[in-house]
């Protein structure tokens, strides 16, 4: 179940990336191409509104280059069949999407998008991500082959699985079924996989020293005499997103990472499942920075309009901070409400 990464060589990728492409009809052609022109747009419109590559906090690094796993342009030059693709993981991508098991056109909300259509309640929290398919346990249920990927992630950081578990759910694009869907992405951002990584703190965690992916990084020769991301590799290790084995092992990291970061900033991450998780989600949806800011009360009331009007769009912010009396209580409330529905370990117990 928990099968080593492999990484095909780059010709051979884009030779079967090419042919499949070229198998889609014009209908899923389409779709792929509005997605992708929408996520490069709105990962420009994010980095303007924000400051850097969305709300990671510490962790997010703004730069022109660091962008998304393929540009459009390379993508409609394998539509065209120039073979100029850059990206490794779109055969499996395509493969999927041929099965109805890649919604590249309408994916998971990630943590940019959280409730960003107006409305702001169940129905908007659980479309496409968490919500669905409470019962669903490590051992068995649709999501019953990622039980071994979840264990050892959380052997080797020391997390409890179910804390790590309804973190993915929370994060991950489903089927209806509750299936997790690997090969997802949301189309407004940059955010893909069943972690839900951006670009920049995908990057980040690939060269930050001790994690599985600065590991994978490094023995597949993608980090240069700097420990960076090399500019010609950047493809191949943002691809590696919509691996299940990579997406677990990081989300695991990164919750280390965000969990160890506020206790020494002295916030009170709490000993039990249910309390590690819901801290570790905060971490993971807001980035270390804006999370000691929001566990601290410090969080500014310019940053937690910016950071509302992200998740669930201006106008519904507006009315939530008149009913609350204020930006940061009415983010506050947003948040909390989200992670009290969506962030259950308990679900996920054997």
């Amino acid at each position: 179940m928990s099968d080593p990464v492999a990484v095909p060589a780059a010709s051979g990728g884009h030779a079967a990336a090419g042919t499949q492409m070229r198998g889609l009809d014009p209908a899923q052609k389409a779709k792929l191409i509005y997605a992708q022109a929408r996520s490069e747009m709105s990962d420009r419109l994010w980095r303007a509104a924000l400051g850097g590559d969305g709300p990671d906090g510490d962790n997010s690094r703004p730069s022109e280059k660091r962008g998304l796993p393929m540009s459009l342009e390379a993508l409609l030059g394998l539509l065209e069949g120039d073979g100029k693709t850059p990206s490794s993981a779109l055969p499996a991508m395509v493969a999927a999407m041929q099965r109805g098991e890649a919604p590249v056109g309408d994916g998971s909300g990630g943590r940019r998008e959280r409730g960003a259509r107006d409305g702001g309640g169940d129905a908007d929290a659980n479309a496409g991500r968490g919500g669905q398919g409470g019962d669903l346990a490590l051992g068995h249920g649709p999501n019953a082959r990622y039980a071994p990927m979840l264990g050892a992630a959380a052997s080797r950081t020391g997390l409890p699985a179910a804390a790590l578990a309804t973190i993915v759910h929370a994060e991950a694009a489903k089927d209806g079924d509750g299936r997790w869907l690997p090969y997802s992405r949301n189309p407004r951002s940059s955010a893909a996989g069943l972690g839900q990584f951006l670009s920049s703190t995908w990057e980040g965690e690939a060269e930050r020293a001790g994690t599985w992916l600065n590991a994978t990084a490094r023995a597949n020769g993608w980090l240069n005499e700097r420990g960076h991301v090399r500019g010609d590799a950047r493809a191949e290790l943002l691809s590696l997103r919509y691996d299940p084995q990579a997406a677990i092992e990081t989300t695991a990291d990164y919750a280390r990472a965000n969990l160890d970061g506020l206790r020494k900033a002295g916030v009170t991450v709490g000993s039990g499942v249910e309390e590690l998780a819901r801290t570790a989600y905060i971490g993971h949806h807001l980035g270390r920075g804006d999370a000691v800011r929001f566990l601290t009360g410090s969080l500014d009331p310019a940053r937690a309009r910016r950071l509302l009007d992200a998740q669930i769009g201006e106008a519904q912010a507006s009315r939530r901070i008149e009913q609350a009396g204020s930006a940061v209580a009415a983010h506050r409330s947003w948040l909390l409400d989200f992670v009290g529905r969506n962030i259950k370990p308990a679900n996920f117990a054997a």
